[in-house]
């Protein structure tokens, strides 16, 4: 238990989204499925995470005893950054994790570098704190099309590629939901208008794949979902819809790059490109505040999508394409 309260969003078939407070409020969400007593979270937040996470568990009348599993959709660090603290907390707790993951949150020395390559020694402390590892007898290896029981309530774990070679989705047919993680992009829950949710493609460096992006979106849409919940941020609808502005947004960010690609610095080229995209895109949807509020709103993401795009140009380059 904690003396900050963490904000939760019940949702239906015993889900409920918890906000981890990472960056900003309703940027970064953890979701806590119960099932008959038992329970799972899907993704983490940080360390400071953790004890949002616990006190959730309170709130709910649950002990740290009766979580069975913590899913990590992927080890980018907004994701997982938490779990190694968190599974200290949680003596029956397995991670089930992409096979590709498995490996750095057993050890995180590499995955902390790639982040600090990302965002610096100093920033990375900052932000992350001192990443835990977790011991390797409970982490579970996630197959592709793999079924998980949560007492009695199976999900399965479907790789999806495009935003990091170690992602997984997971299908929850009870709910008739997909935990996406960023396979299906971001979208928040500042930016809804009457026309609905607003969504755009996640480009995070460094494994983002424009043509996996693509097959990534039509796998969740196999599932035939009702709703999706996004890790930025939980629960969406109107998912037919989603999915084309999704596809037609991962064409924008592959015609953004190449228009670049001969730029001297690749970075100072897109970057402006990238947040007049997403900001028009916002506004065409019918976003009315004001440009602070709306760049507040996109910022991170306008840097990350940026990185992202450049480390694919990059990789482009050494392929000889």
């Amino acid at each position: 238990m904690t003396d900050h309260r963490a904000q939760i969003t019940e949702l239906d078939d015993g889900i409920f989204a918890i906000d981890t407070e990472y960056a900003r409020p309703l940027q970064d969400a953890s979701h806590l499925i119960i099932e008959g007593g038992r329970a799972a979270f899907v993704d983490t937040g940080t360390n400071d995470s953790v004890p949002l996470l616990n006190d959730a568990l309170w709130q709910q009348d649950l002990d740290a005893e009766d979580v069975d599993f913590v899913f990590l959709t992927h080890i980018h660090l907004d994701h997982a950054g938490g779990a190694g603290l968190l599974m200290q907390s949680l003596p029956n707790a397995r991670c089930v994790v992409h096979p590709r993951g498995a490996l750095h949150m057993a050890d995180p020395a590499r995955l902390i570098a790639g982040t600090e390559a990302v965002y610096g020694v100093e920033k990375t402390r900052e932000m992350y704190g001192d990443i835990r590892p977790i011991d390797q007898e409970r982490l579970v290896i996630a197959g592709d099309e793999q079924w998980f029981d949560l007492n009695g309530r199976k999900m399965q774990t479907l790789y999806t590629e495009g935003h990091a070679l170690h992602h997984y989705c997971l299908n929850d047919p009870v709910s008739r939901g997909v935990f996406t993680g960023d396979s299906f992009g971001v979208s928040y829950r500042e930016t809804d208008t009457a026309a609905g949710a607003f969504i755009f493609p996640t480009s995070t460096p460094t494994h983002f794949d424009p043509d996996a992006a693509h097959v990534s979106v039509d796998r969740i849409m196999a599932c035939r979902p009702k709703q999706l919940y996004l890790t930025h941020y939980s629960r969406v609808r109107d998912l037919e819809r989603l999915a084309r502005d999704m596809h037609t947004g991962i064409d924008a960010y592959r015609e953004m790059a190449l228009a670049n690609k001969d730029a001297d610095n690749l970075y100072a080229a897109i970057l402006p490109r990238m947040s007049e995209y997403l900001k028009t895109g916002a506004r065409d949807h019918g976003f009315k505040g004001d440009d602070e509020t709306l760049h507040s709103i996109l910022e991170i993401d306008i840097a990350l999508n940026t990185q992202g795009l450049v480390s694919w140009l990059q990789r482009l380059k050494k392929q000889g394409m």
